[in-house]
This record gives structure tokens, C-alpha cells and sequence, in this order.
């Protein structure tokens, strides 16, 4: 499997217009990967609280339409990163959203662990409540969300409903890059599976961005990892090392905290 992550930057004094269609061309260019990835909030920035109800839009909104139709035209799976969504009732939330090769929706995820303690997406936003897979031709992906990424129960979970491969878009800040790398590792190492993880490059808000989009393998070995700028990181993986590295070190199977007692006769 092929996938390319997206490490866009996202500047003042460019419209959300414009990040659309460059965006677009730039997914339209990787038509020869089976799976492309973006990064969290790209539409506004990560760090733009001021931005997120401006720049809300429904989930079948201008962002929606533009990336269905780049997946389709690629002809790729697309981890289209998040935007910020309004709900029917008004709520705002951090909702990412995954398009077939064919443009059709196959999944959207609200971000269950929203970032900022006291402000920012943590009072604007609401939380999501549902794990989310997706299968795809030779794995099953699991969604989660930048600051998820610090909760390893959720991704304990996504492990026990399936997923094989974990992709996490991201507005990670340079000031803790550290955690992030050493996060995606423990991820993979832990639950045995792929992480692709996609952040942003540039600054947001005045807050700059780690960069640095990481795959990683289910031993823990990064097989690829950007730099700090604008940049396309494309990786050629085997799912069906997540499989053999389970059968070779069955680690999984010896969990015994966070599983359902059976039930009694």
C-alpha cells in the first residue's frame, strides 16, 4: 500500500478558499497512492480559535464537495484531515472525514478529546462519542485526532474493533515535537498496528506547527518522517506486517486490565 500525507502550512492572507483548491491539486497529484492523508483543521488552523465559528461549515459543506471530488478524481482513499463542523443544533465540533476512491463518504469522526484544558477547541467545540474504523482494500483504519494521540485507551479500543492502521491528522506545535514523535512510536508499539500520522507545517495563530508527518511500522520503526516545511511524505507499506509482527510477538493476547469480564452463567 501506498499512502502520501499531505504536510501543508497554513498561513494568514491566504483565503480558506484558496487552501481549498490548492489543497485539491495537491491530492489530485497523488494519484499513484492508495490512501492520502491531511492534517487536522487545515481549513483555519489548529491554533485559529477565532476562526472556527466564522469558518464553520456543515459536514456536507464547501469542504466536503471540493474533497469528494479530488478523491475521486485521484482516484485514492482520502483521509480528508478535519474541519470545523456545525451540527444542526449549532454545536461546533472536530470533525474529520474519509472519502472513498469512487468521492463517496465513508466515515466522518467527531475528535472525542478536544485540546486547550479551559479555552480554545475545549470550550468552542463538543466532543465526539464514537470510535470510528474504516476498511480498506488490505487493512482497516482507525480514526482519531492530534491530541487523541495522548489517550491510549481510545486507541486500545480502535485495536479492538479492527483496526489494523492508525492515522492521526494533526496541528502538533513545535514547543512539545518531542511527544509527538515519541507518542506515534508508543502508538505502533503498543497495539502492534501502523501509524501515519500528518501535522502541519508553518505557524498557526502565532503558534508554529512540529512538522515532522511520521510513519510508523507495528515495531516501532519509523519507515518515514518529514522535515519542518511544506512537504509531500509518500511511503510504500505492507499491511500485511500488522498480521505477522501479532503471530511472531503475541502481546495482544495477553492483556488482562480493560477487558470485559465474561459473563456469568
Amino acid at each position: 500500500m501506498r499512502a502520501s500525507l499531505i504536510q501543508i502550512a497554513v498561513e494568514e492572507g491566504e483565503s480558506v478558499e484558496s487552501r481549498r483548491r490548492r489543497v485539491a491539486s495537491l491530492v489530485r497529484d497523488q494519484n499513484g497512492a492508495d490512501l492520502v492523508v491531511l492534517p487536522e483543521l487545515w481549513t483555519t488552523g489548529a491554533f485559529a480559535f477565532e476562526e472556527f465559528d466564522a469558518e464553520a461549515e456543515p459536514l456536507r459543506g464547501p469542504t466536503y464537495e471540493a474533497m469528494a471530488k479530488a478523491a475521486s478524481d485521484a482516484g485514492v482513499w482520502l483521509h480528508a484531515g478535519s474541519i470545523p463542523e456545525r451540527a444542526p443544533d449549532g454545536t461546533l465540533y472536530n470533525t474529520s472525514l474519509v472519502f472513498s476512491p469512487t468521492g463517496d463518504l465513508a466515515a466522518s469522526y467527531r475528535k472525542i478529546h478536544r485540546f486547550g484544558f479551559d479555552k480554545g477547541e475545549a470550550v468552542l467545540m463538543g466532543a465526539g462519542r464514537e470510535l470510528v474504523t474504516v476498511p480498506l482494500p488490505g487493512t482497516t483504519v482507525g480514526v482519531a485526532t492530534c491530541y487523541d494521540l495522548r489517550f491510549p485507551e481510545l486507541f486500545r479500543s480502535l485495536v479492538d474493533a479492527g483496526a489494523e492502521t492508525l492515522v492521526i491528522p494533526a496541528g502538533w506545535p513545535e514547543r512539545r515535537r518531542a511527544h509527538w514523535t515519541l507518542l506515534a512510536q508508543a502508538r505502533a508499539v503498543e497495539n502492534q498496528a501502523f501509524v501515519l500520522a500528518c501535522g502541519t507545517a508553518g505557524t498557526h495563530a502565532g503558534v508554529p506547527q512540529a512538522g515532522h508527518s511520521i510513519v510508523v511500522d507495528p515495531w516501532g520503526e519509523v519507515l518515514a518522517e518529514a522535515g519542518a516545511d511544506e512537504e509531500i511524505l509518500t511511503v510504500d507499506f505492507d499491511p500485511g506486517k500488522v498480521a505477522t509482527t501479532r503471530e511472531q510477538f503475541p502481546a495482544l493476547k495477553d492483556r488482562v486490565l480493560g477487558l470485559k469480564a465474561p459473563d456469568r452463567p
